[in-house]
């Protein structure tokens, strides 16, 4: 890249379509994240045990398809680029196995449960294949790390607008299309459906706009691609990059963990239906508040510091939850706002990541945009699965019975894994980060000696 990076620039139509890959991600992961669980115990009718083996199986899986996608996707070469082409031609099966993961078919028994783990399966793959290619993507975009933080920052804003969107309308469409009070097979189907449509052009706008411009080669290193466990063994030495991962998996697990349970507390805790597009309407609003904030916040305090500060405000919004007895709408619809402010800290980690590809280049010599963001596909998914693992056991611990009316224990006991069982987690994934060391001084020194060695000419 020719140009001096200190003058890059952000452009916003490329910001609005990179985010749109997000938009994408998001009409399916939203539906997977939020109500896979429920609908496997309420609607199909698996239990605690045979989820649990479904998510067991489908990380480790994950364990092996993620570093593989990661390191497929860094060897494909198109005119397109290398992973420009995933966008265009993978979500037409992330939309079929979408629609198949909610699909109930006329089994029962260990059948129902094989082919709900296959198709569960099928979708992580096509996810991870989405989810690698895009999460890289950034990084071939744009070459100053602010620059790709503000794209990451349009990310999370469209992300936080369609989740705002989808928790407003996917609770009301599943009743809709099951033209019921409660939510049944035929409506989540339908809503999967139209969801899994619409993501297709969202990638591929996506994929039409955000060209692959930044080439950082280094003139240094052998023409031969080093052997996968040799790259994988290198990138674990990488200890800004260990630090990024085990925050989000661990934050991941707080966040994704207590929204696949939430429906659960505001339908049998609380006792509404009603309220779950409201307080999942509130908690993407200020999501996106939060989101709006993010190119300010990290160029004022830094990404870690004001990773720290969202972090503290989520905490807090799940003690208050915890420790207060909810006794009205407008508590708990404001309570889920201020935990959807904090909630948008999680995209800070995106933007640390690309720079800790940087350091990995820096310091030891290896670039791999696919398989870096594959640590990050993993550790989130492997965060949802034992988050969603977890819960669904601590939920048949309460002595959780489906369509009933639950004892005060039973519901002391969602509380408990719906908000404190969280805020553990997020103060545990916070302790790392004080040893998290990639500020914009260092980045820029960082920059500056990778065109030093790549021969780079400055304008």
């Amino acid at each position: 890249m020719g140009n001096n990076t200190t003058q890059e620039k952000t452009n916003v139509f490329t910001g609005i379509c990179y985010g749109m890959g997000e938009v994408g991600s998001q009409m399916s992961w939203y539906m997977i994240n939020t109500y896979l669980t429920i609908y496997y115990t309420d609607i199909v009718g698996l239990s605690a045990a045979a989820i649990s083996f479904i998510f067991l199986v489908a990380r480790i899986w994950d364990a092996i398809n993620d570093p593989m996608m990661g390191v497929i996707a860094d060897r494909t070469k198109t005119r397109w680029g290398k992973f420009r082409p995933w966008l265009m031609f993978a979500p037409p099966f992330l939309a079929v196995f979408n629609v198949l993961t909610f699909t109930v078919f006329p089994v029962e028994g260990a059948a129902k449960v094989a082919l709900c783990l296959i198709c569960y399966i099928g979708c992580g793959m096509a996810y991870t294949a989405l989810c690698v290619t895009y999460g890289g993507l950034v990084n071939l975009i744009a070459r100053d790390s602010q620059t790709r933080m503000n794209y990451t920052s349009y990310r999370a804003t469209l992300a936080s607008i369609i989740k705002m969107i989808l928790s407003a309308v996917a609770m009301p469409m599943v009743l809709f299309f099951g033209k019921s009070d409660v939510a049944n097979a035929k409506g989540y189907f339908w809503t999967t459906v139209v969801f899994s449509i619409l993501l297709m052009p969202c990638y591929w706008l996506c994929a039409w706009r955000c060209k692959e411009v930044v080439k950082v080669e280094n003139v240094q290193a052998p023409k031969q691609k080093e052997p996968v466990l040799k790259t994988l063994a290198t990138m674990c030495k990488n200890k800004m990059l260990l630090i990024v991962v085990s925050n989000v998996f661990l934050g991941a697990v707080a966040i994704m963990a207590r929204m696949s349970m939430l429906a659960y507390y505001i339908i049998y805790v609380v006792g509404s239906f009603t309220l779950i597009a409201p307080v999942f309407t509130a908690m993407t609003i200020t999501e996106l508040l939060g989101c709006l904030t993010l190119p300010w916040g990290t160029k004022t305090f830094g990404k870690r510091n004001y990773l720290l500060m969202m972090n503290v405000v989520m905490v807090a919004g799940f003690l208050i939850m915890y420790f207060f007895h909810i006794n009205n709408a407008v508590f708990l619809i404001g309570i889920s706002a201020i935990i959807g402010f904090g909630n948008s800290c999680a995209n800070i980690s995106t933007g640390m990541l690309s720079d800790c590809i940087e350091y990995g280049d820096w310091k030891y010599g290896i670039r791999e945009e696919g398989l870096t963001y594959s640590y990050m596909s993993f550790g989130v998914k492997l965060a949802t699965a034992v988050g969603g693992a977890v819960t669904v056991m601590l939920l048949e611990a309460t002595g959780f019975v489906p369509n009933a009316e639950q004892t005060e224990a039973t519901k002391q006991g969602i509380n408990a894994v719906v908000n404190l069982i969280p805020a553990a987690c997020v103060v545990v994934s916070i302790i790392p980060m004080f040893w998290y060391k990639l500020d914009k001084k260092f980045m820029d020194k960082i920059v500056a000696e990778l065109d030093v060695r790549n021969g780079v000419k400055k304008a």
